[in-house]
């Protein structure tokens, strides 16, 4: 967790301008690494413009309609994830497969008219709320998250080490239901409903909700998808 905790003290000075990278199937949540397979030149311009200065890219979920207007400016999700490249491989082709690290919940206020091929906005961070005198409360979620994710996983010796870890006292609800989250073939806007929740508690209802409905069918997609694939634009 070093490199995420230097990282939010980083933001300290973020200025709320940020490379904006849509995808129409892709949530990203904070705390999780994200494979990317970067090849369509306005994101290579976006990719290299922010190498050559602060790393940070938006990735926000396109909103129903996309589809219409993909080539433009089609209408997103408010609520989004930034992220940080963290390391990157540039390919003959130009194309460019890159890790990128959720860094922190935005809110996208409005978009900046573009002096790019790719889209800038101004955005706003958004920090997990902890209701108050919810000790016991967050107690009780996570032994509940514990065991519903549990059966759900691939019972691999490299997953059950992740899992473990994960599973510690020490982890923040928070981070555990956004690990979860993310790791679950969950529908997009099941993950996106998460991820634009702020309340944790009722980020973790919602997440034992779903994993209660999923039951057999979601433990099937996540063995066959742990670790998740690289996604591409």
């Amino acid at each position: 967790m070093a490199m995420f905790d230097e990282l939010t003290h980083a933001l300290e000075r973020f200025s709320g301008k940020v490379r904006v990278f849509p995808l129409p199937n892709l949530v990203l949540f904070p705390h999780v690494m994200q494979p990317l397979r970067v090849f369509e030149p306005r994101y290579r311009e976006l990719l290299e413009h922010a190498l050559a200065g602060d790393r940070l890219v938006a990735m926000a979920m396109l909103a129903p309609g996309w589809e219409a207007n993909y080539e433009g400016r089609p209408l997103l999700y408010a609520m989004a994830c930034l992220g940080h490249i963290t390391t990157y491989h540039r390919l003959a082709d130009g194309t460019y497969n890159v890790l990128l690290l959720g860094v922190r919940r935005i809110r996208l206020v409005r978009e900046i008219k573009p002096l790019h091929q790719f889209r800038e906005a101004m955005v706003e961070l958004c920090d997990d709320h902890y209701p108050a005198s919810t000790t016991a409360q967050q107690s009780t979620l996570r032994r509940r998250l514990c065991e519903a994710v549990t059966p759900l996983l691939p019972s691999l010796p490299e997953v059950q080490e992740q899992v473990d870890q994960l599973l510690g006292d020490d982890v923040p609800l928070g981070v555990l239901t956004d690990v979860i989250g993310y790791m679950l073939d969950s529908p997009l806007a099941a993950k996106q409903r998460l991820l634009s929740e702020l309340n944790v508690c009722r980020r973790a209802e919602l997440l034992l909700t779903h994993l209660a409905q999923a039951g057999v069918e979601a433990a099937d997609r996540a063995s066959a998808s742990f670790p998740p694939a690289f996604s591409v634009n």
